[in-house]
């Protein structure tokens, strides 16, 4: 079995989090090839400022 677990800011919607688990899921079998039920893919989602960057929280709108 293989586990991936992605860590992304919180934003996106259902659709686009769903490519990356299907994209993820793909590059698994392949470079593994393992069987689509052997691959679990997790994402945690950060909240804005609830990331730092040298030390200071990072907020979305200071990101482009």
């Amino acid at each position: 079995m293989a586990v991936v677990s992605i860590t992304i800011i919180e934003g996106r919607d259902r659709e686009t989090k769903n490519r990356l688990i299907a994209k993820l899921t793909e590059a698994v079998i392949e470079t593994l090839d393992a069987k689509p039920g052997q691959v679990r893919v997790i994402i945690n989602e950060v909240g804005d400022g609830d990331y730092a960057i040298g030390g200071k929280p990072v907020f979305l709108e200071q990101h482009d």
